[in-house]
């Protein structure tokens, strides 16, 4: 975690400066062990914000969840449910105990149901303004005011309504100068625009820190992780492979697991990119990890899925910059029955949910895996590997020089064997232009030459670490390699 928030400090120092600076470089930067996080969910709406409760909770001991909060939506504009919150805490509770066996810092079931709280039943901006406070809005505030050098997230499922009373209050009672350097702590991440504060905020806090996909869902970044990709292995996303893996025979935590109404777990990909799993940079949504990939510009209301279905929301254009869908184009490595243990599929998926979606088979294994967990011992489930690299995970290379990749001194606490694959990620890069990787990607070192530049580039190498275990878990190593003239 400590090398990649050099990288971080670096990479801000090399973009270039020009309208967007100010939006590209958080001001708050720490040492994150766990990332903070706050969640606002309209559950109960449908069965997907309880989907994703249960796969939160369990990465309880990887994030430090400080809030909980039952909020409305367009889609339910009156009540709020936490009662549904705590019943999913409480099965928890009864499957604790079992987690700590497999990985530590699992936080008891009281602990986390005190985290739970709600915002005002009410529409959007009718619940903002004088008056409007909610034992949410007030949790939010006490945690931006807390005595802590780290970011809090705001992981958004539903309507955003209790931030934006949170930052109201701010704004009408504290100085312009504590004002900017608490909305500097805040990171937010809205599962599209379901309630009408989300712009009020884009617009009267320009340099808020804001994840989204405007417009239609259809359109949206996050929607890869329910998407049934035509051509494609869709296995993880399937309704069996939901009761195999998490509902049934996986205690009463799995249990609490509803079948899929309408899509599965649309609001998952808001924490995704918290979970430390070495590909994931959330400070750079630009870089991209299980939580998709963003680019930050203003987009235009033209291209924002006009027609689709958002539930009624008006949709008007962007006042300024925010991090909004990017284009990925992957082609996926496929098991090769002889010879090279992977090739390359002959189809190649792009677009927006391709960030996402391209990380969906590894992110539902570790989700299955975590469920074992929860009912078997520590010698019957499966564990995620270790990765190490062979050498630092940033240096600067010549145009035309041979360079080499090392996953050397990779382990799995498992004993499983381990598997390998190296890849240039072009569009988290500066440099577009792919690189080949020389001969077979699927060994832990390799070779790669830098192409010619006519002024620094950064590249991006991504080695994914997968053992034999069942399910088959994968981490990352990043290394970011600059390109020289």
């Amino acid at each position: 975690m400590k090398s990649l928030l050099v990288i971080f400090a670096l990479a801000a120092l090399m973009e270039a400066a020009g309208p967007q600076a100010a939006f590209a470089a958080p001001a708050v930067r720490a040492d994150v062990s766990k990332y903070r996080l706050i969640v606002l969910s309209d559950i109960e709406n449908e069965p997907d914000d309880s989907e994703s409760m249960v796969r939160l909770l369990l990465y309880a001991n990887q994030i430090d969840i400080e809030a909980l909060i039952a909020t409305t939506s367009v889609h339910m504009k009156s009540r709020v449910a936490p009662e549904t919150m705590l019943a999913i805490i409480a099965a928890y509770g009864k499957v604790q105990p079992n987690l700590l066996k497999h990985e530590k810092g699992y936080p008891d079931a009281k602990s986390l149901s005190a985290l739970v709280t709600q915002g005002l039943p009410a529409y959007g901006m009718t619940a903002v303004g004088d008056g409007k406070d909610s034992p949410g809005s007030e949790r939010i505030i006490a945690l931006l005011q807390k005595d802590d050098p780290r970011p809090v997230w705001v992981s958004v499922w539903g309507g955003a309504n209790t931030l934006a009373q949170a930052l109201y209050k701010i704004k009408q009672t504290r100085t312009p100068e504590e004002t900017a350097r608490l909305i500097a702590k805040l990171r937010v991440y809205t599962i599209s625009d379901q309630d009408d504060s989300g712009i009020w905020m884009r617009r009267t806090f320009p340099e808020l820190f804001y994840i989204v996909s405007p417009g239609g869902y259809g359109n949206a970044t996050w929607s890869g992780i329910m998407l049934n990709e035509p051509g494609f292995d869709n296995t993880e996303i399937s309704n069996t492979w939901l009761a195999e893996n998490i509902q049934q025979g996986h205690g009463p935590l799995g249990a609490m697991y509803p079948d899929v109404a309408y899509g599965m777990e649309g609001d998952t990909p808001s924490f995704l990119s918290l979970i430390p799993n070495g590909l994931n940079a959330p400070e750079h949504p630009d870089w991209g990890g299980w939580g998709g990939r963003y680019t930050l510009y203003i987009p235009n209301r033209a291209d924002t899925d006009l027609t689709g279905f958002n539930g009624g929301m008006p949709i008007e254009q962007e006042p300024r910059p925010i991090w909004t869908n990017a284009i990925d184009a992957f082609t996926p490595a496929l098991a090769n029955p002889f010879g090279r243990a992977l090739k390359a599929s002959d189809k190649t998926a792009t677009g927006y949910k391709t960030t996402v979606w391209r990380w969906r088979k590894a992110f539902q294994n570790d989700f299955a895996a975590r469920m074992d967990w929860t009912t078997k011992p520590y010698s019957e489930a499966n564990h995620a590997p270790v990765v190490h690299l062979g050498h630092a995970d940033q240096f600067t290379v010549k145009s035309g020089q041979r360079f080499a990749l090392s996953a050397t001194g990779s382990s799995d606490p498992d004993g499983d064997s381990l598997s390998y694959q190296w890849l240039h990620y072009a569009e988290a890069g500066s440099l577009k232009a792919s690189i080949a990787i020389e001969g077979a990607d699927n060994i832990y070192a390799v070779h790669a030459v830098a192409p010619t530049v006519t002024k620094p580039e950064t590249a991006h190498f991504i080695v994914q670490v997968t053992d034999k275990g069942t399910p088959a878990l994968t981490r990352y190593g990043r290394v970011i390699v600059t390109i020289t003239p």
